[in-house]
């Protein structure tokens, strides 16, 4: 039985790390299914109340000239450069002259220059402030903000599966700017893979589901409530189910709570630092029941949790003592039902932080304090 479970670790093809080299793109889906998980910590702007006045129309027109096409050039020689790809951003704040926008990564991703055009058609020239792939997340900044104006983060954490949302950006590029289309939540939290150019899966990012139309060009853009705040970003889309049947109407953004958090950390530093268990994992619901008893010989009433299939050597878990095949339900006192749990509340620490995780060692429940003295590498 344990060389089933060990080939069903190794074949698996949704296997994440906390601790490694893998850089996090959020391009395709993990999982269809809603998972329940604490809010990222963030300083949100507090939702405000809909009112009979708030319709698509007047949502829109609050957000709409904060709304811009982003332009990722390629070098094509000494002094010249070609379009690579167009997607959408927004700005979301003004400083000392200067207004920052919020885009994808993968949006600006290898550009040798970015240039930005606003709502009244002018083209910028905009400056990279700092990129994170795990997230997918850009911040730049265009030194004429004179013209623009900024919209406001609503809390994700608030939103309701059927409320009214719109979705703004650059469909097909930029001749299709500021277009809007009008969906509704779907859910409030998805699970999807991530993973990097070379296929290194990273576990899974909670987005928020949509089925307002999330077109190529549309990255970047807002995903806005009806009182014209911004409650996420527009990331990605499903096209195809897993076995190639055609899908539509399902579209994915990244919460907004998310996004202030990451966006403040790279206007200060340029970059997110992020501290590593130094463990590679599976969700405990990929290991049928008899395995989860006969190999890893769990409690029954254990129903959610993540598997350790490796411990990095000299790693902070290595050093905890956690082994091979132990199953994390727990950080500081918060439930971890698969991947995403854990990695989300572990991120909200600082390298050189402690955290108590809890777990079972076969029918055994322990608790253990990990030091995160190491720092999660990733790409950018």
């Amino acid at each position: 039985m344990q060389k089933n479970l060990t080939n069903l670790i190794l074949a698996g093809a949704f296997a994440g790390l906390l601790g490694g080299g893998a850089v996090l793109a959020g391009q395709e889906v993990y999982q269809n299914y809603q998972v329940t998980h604490s809010p990222v910590r963030t300083k949100s702007t507090k939702t405000v109340a809909l009112s009979s006045k708030d319709t698509a129309t007047s949502a829109y027109n609050k957000v709409a000239n904060s709304v811009v096409s982003v332009i990722n050039f390629k070098k094509s020689g000494s002094n010249s450069y070609t379009e690579s790809s167009e997607g959408s951003g927004f700005a979301y704040k003004k400083a000392e002259g200067s207004a920052f926008i919020v885009t994808n990564n993968h949006v600006i991703d290898g550009a040798d220059k970015i240039q930005v055009i606003t709502n009244d058609n002018k083209t910028v020239t905009a400056e990279l402030v700092g990129k994170d792939s795990l997230t997918d997340l850009a911040v730049l900044k265009i030194s004429d903000s004179t013209n623009i104006s900024t919209a406001s983060f609503g809390d994700s954490g608030k939103i309701a599966v059927g409320e009214k949302v719109l979705a703004i950006g650059s469909p097909l590029g930029s001749q299709y700017a500021s277009s809007v289309t009008e969906g509704i939540v779907s859910a409030t939290k998805r699970l999807v893979q991530s993973d990097d150019d070379s296929g290194q899966n990273y576990g899974g990012s909670t987005v928020i589901q949509t089925d307002a139309a999330i077109n190529p060009g549309n990255s970047g853009g807002p995903l806005i409530n009806l009182a014209g705040q911004v409650i996420g970003i527009n990331s990605m889309k499903l096209s195809t189910s897993s076995n190639g049947t055609a899908v539509e109407g399902i579209g994915f953004a990244i919460p907004s709570d998310q996004v202030v958090d990451i966006v403040n950390k790279l206007v200060k530093d340029g970059k997110v630092t992020r501290p590593a268990l130094g463990i590679q994992m599976i969700n405990l619901s990929q290991v049928p029941v008899d395995e989860q008893q006969s190999s890893l010989k769990i409690p029954n009433s254990v129903n959610g949790g993540v598997v350790l299939y490796k411990v990095n050597s000299d790693s902070p878990a290595d050093k905890a003592g956690l082994k091979k095949y132990d199953v994390i339900v727990g950080i500081d006192g918060k439930t971890v039902s698969n991947q995403a749990d854990l990695r989300e509340e572990l991120y909200t620490h600082k390298v050189g932080d402690k955290v108590t995780l809890t777990f079972y060692r076969g029918t055994a429940k322990k608790t253990v304090t990990v030091k995160l003295n190491q720092t999660l590498k990733t790409q950018n």
